[in-house]
């Protein structure tokens, strides 16, 4: 069964990683371009030549940018399947459909929404090219504690609404969780490497465009994945008497 619901998740990420790259070429790769020229212009007036392209733009904004999002999407929807895997039937009476539904939602907010907040994506031209490895490492290293606070969060609903019940346990799950991120980011260095002569405008489209991107992905997963597992009947319907272990 596991095996079915992973070729699900995979299908259900290549479909995404199509819609995905749809939408960057249409929104997020004139953002780009316009990066990039505004790095040559920069360079030319230090009287900086040009670096060589290694690879074609045109191969980047096209297949490099479909193989890209496709493979970023097939191995996300993969990991997502086991995920839903293991929660069907421990986390209550949820159809297999809410739960995907939910476990994009937290997804989004987990690895997408809570590390852009402190460091956000920048365009090609923004960045000092020594700097990327640390950027990278700490970029990362928010994903993970957003990923053991989101956990612990959970641990803290299940004690909670022993006491206060599921409404009242969510919320001060919910707290937990906004506390311990808020505490983290602020301890957490900030880097701002974006010159001052970019153009904001062009820095807002590209981070929309760039969280977009993220949108619909995780929106095509949770969605369509839901609906497969659904239609296929792989899943027997969760007992009702689950419900009482998700407070366990």
């Amino acid at each position: 069964m596991v095996g079915k619901l992973l070729v699900r998740g995979m299908l259900a990420g290549i479909a995404a990683g199509l819609l995905t790259f749809g939408f960057a070429r249409l929104v997020g790769e004139p953002q780009v371009d316009q990066a990039i020229s505004f790095e040559e212009k920069a360079d030319a007036a230090k009287g900086e030549a040009p670096e060589p392209e290694l690879v074609s733009r045109g191969t980047q904004a096209g297949l490099g940018l479909l193989t890209g999002v496709v493979t970023y999407g097939a191995a996300f929807g993969g990991l997502f399947s086991l995920v839903f895997a293991y929660a069907y039937g421990r986390v209550g009476a949820v159809s297999a459909r809410a739960l995907s539904a939910w476990l994009a939602l937290g997804a989004f907010i987990t690895l997408v929404i809570v590390p852009n907040i402190k460091y956000p994506a920048n365009p090609p031209s923004v960045g000092d090219p020594e700097t990327i490895g640390m950027r990278t490492g700490l970029f990362f290293l928010m994903i993970a504690i957003s990923l053991a606070a989101m956990v612990f969060s959970l641990k803290v609903r299940r004690r909670a609404a022993l006491k206060l019940g599921a409404w009242n346990g969510s919320i001060v799950a919910g707290l937990v969780f906004v506390v311990i991120i808020a505490a983290v980011q602020l301890s957490m260095p900030t880097i701002n490497e974006v010159p001052a002569a970019f153009p904001a405008v062009l820095l807002w489209k590209f981070r929309v465009a760039a969280i977009g991107m993220q949108v619909i992905m995780w929106t095509t997963v949770g969605l369509l994945f839901g609906s497969l597992v659904e239609r296929s009947k792989l899943l027997a319907p969760a007992s009702r008497s689950a419900a009482k272990s998700a407070y366990l």
